[in-house]
């Protein structure tokens, strides 16, 4: 008799709760922050959210049923997607830069490699990526109305002083989801009483992103600075919605902490190099080290006794 063989996929959760009620769950959180980038930037921002997410689940309809693969499209993961690739676009690119990154988000990062919980990447950062390389102009123009093309963030880099208290209204010009931290953090505060999300991966990120500018910075404890670092350049959705996804991080509580801390010295060196979109890089680059953390971090089981090797000499 052939003897039968099975496989097992990530993300391994217990609960009661389906993979769609989470991501619906995710849809809810980031609402607040959709809604407010709708209000603040127009009726444009509105079109940039609604082509994404249509544009991902479309690319993962027709992906599976052209590889005839179970329809799991109404799970809402590509819906998820869409939407945090939007969150990160300026209201003035083109809307058919959006299609792009969203295709590729579905098609190469997810879908290629075997769909939900098969990715290495996560799929909307690595979009966002694809079009900052290919279109490096474009997606760091951020202007509008009266406000100029650069972000607060990006003036605090190029050595201006600035007053954070924008960054965390969300009054300013940014990604179209990523202005206000206010919207940002309420979402969070859903998904953390819902358990969807730990404290573990956010906390450790953020502690050691903060840690890293201040003793490596050179202005010390300075916390308007290191509250305009914190608000801006997206690093606030990142680390509560990107670092957070169940497929790219890892499993363990410990190898979850490391992953957290990987993160924000990543993001911390990087912006002090300059770089506005640390955190994108961070977390993709932390992304790809999940395999080894969690190797180095799967805990002992029960009962279990360290071999040890003894000499004859």
């Amino acid at each position: 008799m052939e003897e039968k063989k099975y496989g097992w996929t990530f993300p391994h959760v217990k609960g009661t709760m389906s993979t769609a009620n989470i991501m619906r769950m995710v849809l809810l959180a980031l609402l607040p922050a959709a809604v407010f980038g709708v209000v603040f930037f127009g009726l444009k921002a509105f079109w940039h959210i609604l082509i994404c997410v249509v544009t991902c689940m479309l690319t993962e309809f027709v992906f599976e049923a052209f590889t005839d693969r179970p329809l799991a499209v109404t799970d809402c993961s590509a819906a998820v997607t869409g939407l945090l690739l939007a969150f990160m676009m300026p209201v003035g690119a083109p809307l058919w830069m959006g299609i792009l990154g969203s295709v590729f988000a579905i098609a190469v990062i997810k879908m290629a490699f075997g769909g939900i919980g098969k990715n290495r990447l996560n799929p909307a950062l690595s979009g966002y990526c694809l079009l900052l390389l290919l279109f490096s102009d474009t997606m760091r123009d951020y202007s509008i109305r009266d406000m100029g093309s650069s972000t607060l963030l990006g003036r605090l880099l190029q050595g201006e002083t600035v007053d954070p208290l924008p960054m965390i209204l969300g009054n300013t010009n940014g990604g179209i989801g990523q202005t206000s931290t206010i919207a940002i953090v309420a979402g969070a505060i859903l998904l953390l009483s819902f358990g969807i999300i730990r404290l573990r991966i956010p906390l450790a990120g953020t502690f050691a992103f903060l840690l890293t500018l201040t003793v490596f910075g050179g202005r010390g404890f300075d916390q308007l600075w290191l509250t305009t670092q914190l608000c801006g350049g997206g690093f606030v959705l990142g680390i509560w919605f990107m670092a957070e996804d169940y497929t790219t991080s890892p499993v363990t509580r410990s190898g979850q902490l490391v992953y957290g801390v990987l993160i924000g010295i990543l993001a911390a060196a990087m912006r002090l190099k300059g770089i506005e979109e640390a955190i994108v890089y961070a977390i993709l680059l932390a992304n790809l080290t999940t395999p080894l953390i969690e190797k180095m971090t799967v805990p002992m089981a029960f009962g279990q006794r360290k071999m040890i090797k003894i000499s004859k000499d």
